[in-house]
C-alpha cells in the first residue's frame, strides 16, 4: 500500500507536466490561428481605400505583436526546459499598455496611469537585467 502511494506521488509531477505541455501546444496552435487572422485583418486595413484610421491600424499591429509575443514565450518555455522567462511577461505588459494608450485615450488620467505602468515595467526590467543572474 505504501509503495503504490509513493509511486503515485512520484508519477504525479510527470502527469501534470504532460498535461501542461499538451495544453500549451494546443494554446500555441490557437494563438497561431489568431495571429494569421490578425495578419489578414492588417492586410485588409492596409489595402483598403479608407486608410485614414491610423488608430485602428496601430491597434491591429499591437494585437499582432501580443499574439506573436505569447507564441514566442511558449516556444521559449520549451527551449528553456519548462521555464517562462520573466522578461517576456514584461514585454507583453508593455505592449498591452501601449495598445491601451492608443485605443483608449479619451480619459487623460487613465492615459497617465497607463504611462506610469509602462514606466514601472521598464524600471523593473532594468533592475532585473542589472541584478546577478545566479541565485541560490
Amino acid at each position: 500500500m505504501k509503495k503504490t502511494i509513493s509511486s503515485i506521488v512520484k508519477a504525479a509531477p510527470k502527469v501534470f507536466q504532460l498535461i501542461l505541455n499538451v495544453s500549451l501546444i494546443i494554446l500555441a496552435v490557437i494563438l497561431s490561428i489568431l495571429l494569421i487572422q490578425e495578419l489578414l485583418a492588417f492586410a485588409a486595413v492596409l489595402f483598403s481605400q479608407n486608410t485614414n484610421d491610423y488608430k485602428e491600424f496601430l491597434a491591429i499591429i499591437l494585437v499582432f505583436f501580443l499574439y506573436f509575443e505569447f507564441i514566442a514565450m511558449i516556444v521559449k518555455y520549451f527551449k528553456e526546459d519548462y521555464h517562462f522567462p520573466l522578461r517576456y511577461f514584461m514585454y507583453i505588459g508593455i505592449t498591452a499598455m501601449v495598445r491601451l494608450i492608443i485605443v483608449d485615450y479619451e480619459n487623460p488620467l487613465d492615459t497617465l496611469l497607463y504611462s506610469l505602468v509602462i514606466l514601472v515595467l521598464i524600471i523593473g526590467y532594468f533592475i532585473m537585467n542589472k541584478t546577478p543572474r545566479e541565485r541560490p
